[in-house]
Order: structure tokens, then C-alpha cells, then sequence
């Protein structure tokens, strides 16, 4: 109670410090030096506290002299930092360091079976792994599988149209097999005259990257417009270098997915037999190559007006590499007129007159895919004349309606 009482005393402000000391000439001071032993020794411990902290030089002087200790503390610490103590660089040079680069699984199990060692050392563990070399062999095919790709052929598609009213359907079912197939794909489609809004529109929505041309030729001059359609597709092949495998794809055919796949392994020309169906006469008519796996031996044909050609091949049953067309050194081409296809010709020597020019017997050709046992692709002879379709494919009145609704 004395040591709580001196707090309280305003006495206990009256003091004088005397050689770093003070003292306290107040009674109640006194009393309480007196009666220390049935005291607290809580004030002697504050005073011995503030005797060694404080001093003469008060709070002031306290701020300096843990300023000066932090400093000499953060000092001390950078010097032990900087200068390591012997013990610690005697365990860094009792550690093996190697800056040398590891090698590769396939290239230690290249080492491994050149007799070199059994043991490898990854990553610096020390401890040996016997490698079983049938394991290490599979991991390196499959290392290799995974980053060792050639880049695809890209498919040049040359397809020519012309407004009608199965135009949009055509259209729309080649751009849904050409979208799943594996890119890079350009589809060339060429229009007479102008190019249709209705035909640029189908062509921005179906996702293949495509080339919308069109051919200028005087149409009351044209025989057949597919020729100078297609001859205008190779023009623009050959002025812009495309290289690729051409393939013309008519859009009132049918194609399989397979067939797509197989154009990127012809080399120069791969040819195979096409399923022509004609309604009108009710038959069926296998036109094409016949092969001895891949080696072109013979042809199928049942039109006895056709046997004249050189060479019975559909326009949809051929595809060719499209460097033949600007760089005939490469295949060492006779001459270096441009390949066009005759407007001038019977109809149905189109195809012939037009292989001739890129190639000069059948050992040039490549008898695709899977050796011509496959069908992949039908010639279908699907004419609508004379049948009006909405402009721009859209109703622009309501129809009638010949059984309302309930």
C-alpha cells in the first residue's frame, strides 16, 4: 500500500537528480523507505529499470542509444552475412557442385547401351536405377511420337457454282464435310460473271477458310461454263504459287471424309474410280483406274461412245500436286505452256485432255486410296431446271396456309 500511495503522492514530482540518481525529499517517501520489507518490491524493480535505461540523459537519450544498437546489430549481421564462418564453407566444399547440363532420358539410354554404364544419375540423386532397356526403348518411341510431326499437305478444293435452287443445299453440304477436315484447307469457289450475295453469305458462315473468285468470260460465248471456271481457279493457283494437292470437288456431288484424308499422300497425280449415278437412265456407272495396289494397270468404263479417250477418269476422280502448274522444272514437264482444261473438245474429253497435260502415262500415276478398292466419292446427276427459288433464299411474303392450325 506504501508503494501505491507514493505513486498518488504529488511528492513524489519534487525530486532533484543528484550524480545520475535522484532522490525524494517528501515524508511519504520516507515512510516508504522505511517500511520497504513489508512493501512491494515492485517500485525498487522500476527504479533499477529506469537507473540503467535512462540515466541522466532521459528519453531522449534512450531514442539515440537504441538507434545506435540497431545499427550496429543490422552492421554486425551484414558483415557475418557477407563473410561466411569456416565451418559453413568447409560443408560447400565438402558438396560436389556441378554445373554440367543433364542429358535427356532418350540420350542417357543412347549412353547406357553403348556399354558406357547400367546406372543414371538424374538430377543428382545418388543412388543407382537399373534401367531395363526394352522400357527405355518404348519411352523414347513415344518421345518421339509425340514431338517429331510432319506438317500436312494443304488441300487447294476448287469448286465452281452457279445460282439455282439446289445451289445453298450444295453448298452447304460440301462446306460440313470440308469443316472436318483436319486444316490447312482452302476452298476455292468460282462464280460467272458476279459474285452472289447468297453465295458469299453460305460461305462466311460454314468456318472454311475459303477464296471466292470469279470467272469474267462472256457467258454467250461459254460451252461449258465448268471449264473456264476451273481454268480461272488455276490462274489464280498458278499467279498466287499456292502449293498444295488440287482436287475439283463439284458441289453437286457427294464425298466421304476418307477420301479428304487420303489427297495428302499423292505426290504428283492420284486418280481412283467414282460411282456415277444417273437417275434417268437407272443404272450405275463405275468410271476409274484399275490397280494393282498402287500401280495403275487398267480402266473401268461401260460407255462404249468413251473408249476413245486416253484416259476414263471423272472430273471428281483425280487430284494432282499444284507445284506442276508454275514450276515445270520440277517435274521436268516438256514444255512450259500453261495447263488449262479445252472448252473447244467433245463433252466428256474434258478429263483426258487435261491429264494429258500434266502427266504422260499411267507409271505417273498413284492409284489412291488403299490401292482404288474403295468407293469415297458418287457422281450424282441431280438437275432441277426451271424450278424458282426465293431471292436471297429468303420469303419475302407469307404463305397461305392450306390447313390452319388448331
Amino acid at each position: 500500500m506504501a508503494s501505491f500511495r507514493r505513486t498518488l503522492s504529488p511528492a513524489y514530482h519534487d525530486r532533484q537528480y543528484l550524480n545520475g540518481a535522484f532522490s525524494v525529499s517528501s515524508p511519504a517517501h520516507k515512510l516508504a523507505n522505511a517500511n520497504a520489507k513489508y512493501s512491494s518490491p515492485l517500485p525498487a524493480l522500476v527504479a533499477a529499470l529506469r537507473r540503467l535505461a535512462g540515466g541522466r540523459h532521459g528519453r531522449k537519450g534512450q531514442w539515440r542509444r537504441a538507434a545506435f544498437r540497431c545499427v550496429l546489430c543490422f552492421f554486425v549481421g551484414f558483415l557475418l552475412g557477407m563473410f561466411p564462418f569456416g565451418h559453413v564453407a568447409e560443408d560447400v566444399r565438402s558438396h560436389e557442385i556441378s554445373f554440367e547440363m543433364k542429358s535427356p532420358p532418350h540420350a542417357e539410354a543412347q549412353r547406357l547401351r553403348g556399354g558406357r554404364g547400367r546406372v543414371l544419375r538424374n538430377r543428382g540423386v545418388e543412388e543407382g536405377l537399373v534401367i531395363d532397356p526394352v522400357s527405355l526403348s518404348a519411352e523414347r518411341e513415344r518421345q518421339s511420337e509425340r514431338f517429331d510431326f510432319a506438317p500436312r499437305k494443304p488441300l487447294i478444293v476448287v469448286t465452281p457454282t452457279y445460282g439455282r435452287a439446289f445451289q445453298a443445299y450444295f453448298l452447304n453440304r460440301l462446306a460440313q464435310v470440308l469443316r472436318l477436315v483436319p486444316p490447312p484447307v482452302v476452298w476455292v469457289v468460282v462464280e460467272m460473271n458476279a459474285a452472289s450475295m447468297e453465295t458469299a453469305e453460305v460461305l462466311r458462315k460454314t468456318g472454311v477458310m475459303y477464296r471466292h473468285l470469279v470467272c469474267k468470260k462472256n457467258s454467250t460465248d461459254v460451252k461449258d461454263r465448268g471449264v473456264h471456271q476451273r481454268n480461272t481457279a488455276l490462274e489464280h493457283i498458278e499467279r498466287h504459287r499456292l502449293d498444295g494437292i488440287v482436287y475439283f470437288a463439284d458441289d453437286d456431288n457427294v464425298y466421304s471424309l476418307e477420301l479428304f484424308d487420303a489427297l495428302r499422300d499423292i505426290s504428283r497425280f492420284g486418280t481412283w474410280p467414282v460411282a456415277m449415278l444417273a437417275p434417268s437412265k437407272n443404272k450405275a456407272i463405275l468410271e476409274g483406274p484399275v490397280c494393282n495396289a498402287s500401280q495403275v494397270i487398267g480402266w473401268h468404263t461401260n460407255e462404249k461412245s468413251r473408249r476413245l479417250r486416253r484416259f476414263h477418269v471423272d472430273m471428281s476422280g483425280f487430284a494432282f500436286n499444284s507445284t506442276i502448274l508454275w514450276d515445270p522444272k520440277r517435274w521436268r514437264r516438256p514444255s512450259s505452256n500453261p495447263i488449262r482444261q479445252l472448252d473447244t473438245v467433245k463433252e466428256g474429253f474434258q478429263e483426258t485432255t487435261f491429264i494429258e497435260q500434266l502427266v504422260e502415262d499411267e507409271s505417273q500415276m498413284e492409284g489412291s486410296p488403299a490401292g482404288c478398292s474403295k468407293i469415297l466419292n458418287w457422281h450424282l446427276h441431280l438437275n432441277a431446271h426451271n424450278i424458282a427459288y426465293p431471292k436471297g433464299w429468303v420469303l419475302q411474303k407469307n404463305l397461305d396456309a392450306v390447313i390452319p392450325v388448331k
